[in-house]
């Protein structure tokens, strides 16, 4: 099980990039966040990076911003997790 639920980065992406119309329920999990998938692009990663820092205290390094890490909804709730299991992080509402 998830310590972070993909509901809940669902609704971070949808909150913190302000995306009007777009409801979290309605992101397919293996969906592409960037280009022809939510349409998200270059400057909605640097939001997203620092929503993610703020919401779960992680550090995301420059590197990883682009990557395979970002390309799902699926693949960021996995980094979220893995990253909070590594550093002993506690997700939000825990």
């Amino acid at each position: 099980m998830d310590r972070v639920p993909i509901a809940d980065i669902k609704r971070l992406i949808v909150e913190s990039l302000n995306l009007p119309g777009v409801n979290p329920a309605d992101i397919e999990d293996e969906a592409p966040l960037f280009g022809a998938g939510l349409g998200l692009d270059s400057v909605d990663a640097l939001e997203l990076v620092v929503a993610l820092e703020k919401a779960y205290g992680i550090q995301v390094a420059d590197d990883q911003i682009g990557r395979k890490v970002f390309s799902s909804a699926r693949t960021l709730v996995d980094f979220v997790n893995e990253r909070l299991a590594a550093t002993g992080g506690v997700a939000a509402g825990e």
